[in-house]
């Protein structure tokens, strides 16, 4: 019963944490009085994440930018959060994934970072190297002709896109991934409860 109770518990805080972030893909009412965002392909996706860390870390440390750099910058940042930090399965890869029309807006937005750390005097050069090694990347895993439906969707600073989570039940790979971390927060709420029942016991 402890288990099943610890397993109810986490499903249901994630269905909690899905219900705060709406059922749909964009946020409602969003007012496009942000900024603009250039779209990116489908095969950029798959090696911008591979630089994405590298180039955030850039960007952060950056000392000369402007406030549409910031803020760009924070909308990648609070883009990937809502995409789960890209830890669900196939969120990048997967065009039929939940996840990747939010995964398209936060390495989109990191792409933009990217390419606006080139005209800055002290970030140009690693950022030249950046952009190299992706071009490189692409060129070799024959990435650049690849697109999907979202390839062409530009993004707005004041639009966030939130996964699809009525379309989860319907993708494997991503039901599978919430669940399994549905269990383990499970398991953990009864591991704790389990450990502090002795204490509290001990201390009537």
């Amino acid at each position: 019963m402890g288990l099943t109770r610890g397993l109810v518990l986490g499903a249901g805080t994630l269905l909690f944490i899905a219900g705060n972030c709406l059922a749909h893909g964009r946020s409602a009412g969003g007012s496009h009085a942000g900024l603009d965002i250039p779209e990116i392909s489908h095969g950029e996706m798959a090696v911008i994440s591979d630089y994405r860390r590298g180039i955030i870390e850039l960007a952060s440390q950056a000392v000369d930018t402007n406030e549409p750099f910031r803020r760009i910058l924070n909308y990648a940042e609070i883009q990937y959060s809502y995409c789960i930090w890209g830890r669900v399965p196939g969120s990048v890869t997967d065009e039929e994934s939940p996840f990747n029309e939010c995964a398209h807006a936060y390495l989109a937005a990191t792409k933009a970072v990217l390419m606006a750390m080139r005209d800055m005097p002290r970030e140009a050069h690693a950022a030249g190297e950046i952009i190299s090694a992706v071009d490189a990347d692409m060129v070799r895993r024959g990435l650049a002709l690849i697109t999907c439906r979202f390839s062409g969707e530009a993004f707005n600073t004041a639009d966030i896109i939130k996964p699809r989570w009525s379309q989860v039940p319907l993708h494997p790979a991503s039901m599978a991934w919430l669940t399994g971390v549905a269990a383990l927060f499970g398991l953990a709420v009864l591991a704790l409860s389990r450990v502090l029942r002795p204490r509290a016991q001990s201390s009537e």
